[in-house]
């Protein structure tokens, strides 16, 4: 939210419009793969209230492309190479559709890891999201929804296309961070 006063001249009287933020809330969801052989990659998922809520349908929509999986699991489907999954605590990681969904996806190849709560210290997304919220958007308050989403959108193309070229080795590894905010 923008700062709601400011400093004037004594004697004048400065106004500061006041707009009400209601319905102008962009939710992200993000997955950072800090070890891909390729070089680090940030992928995003961003919506507006019109989009729907993220609840633990929309995260294991989010999952499953990001693990690459098909649709429709085939018997005996495993990925070429395993998926860890580190998250954080959010009430929809925890929810009993995915915990229904976790068997088949270790199945498959995908497993999560729960940081422990209040951690964020240990989530490496985090030094992104904090960057991005903070320096990245260029103003503090949009008149719109869509004018929100656009300008965050943004942010976070240019973070990805930023982390593209940084290759942060670790052998055998191949985890990333989900997040929503």
């Amino acid at each position: 939210m923008p700062t709601g006063y400011t400093w004037a001249r004594i004697g004048e009287r400065k106004i500061v419009p006041y707009e009400a933020p209601e319905g102008r809330r962009v939710n992200v969801v993000g997955a950072l793969f800090p070890f891909d052989p390729a070089g680090s990659r940030l992928i995003f998922e961003s919506r507006c209230k019109g989009d729907g809520r993220y609840d633990a349908d929309a995260h294991l929509r989010f999952v499953e492309k990001l693990a690459g999986l098909p649709p429709v699991l085939p018997d005996g489907y495993r990925r070429e190479r395993p998926l860890v999954i580190a998250l954080d605590n959010y009430s929809v990681h925890h929810s009993q559709l995915v915990k229904d969904k976790m068997p088949v996806l270790e199945a498959a190849g995908v497993r999560f890891f729960f940081l422990p709560p209040y951690s964020p210290e240990m989530n490496a997304i985090e030094p992104h999201w904090r960057q991005i919220k903070y320096q990245d958007l260029p103003e503090r308050s949009y008149k719109t929804a869509q004018a929100l989403k656009a300008a965050v959108d943004e942010a976070l193309t240019k973070r990805a296309e930023q982390l593209k070229g940084t290759a942060l080795s670790h052998p055998e590894t191949n985890a990333f961070l989900c997040r929503s905010a």
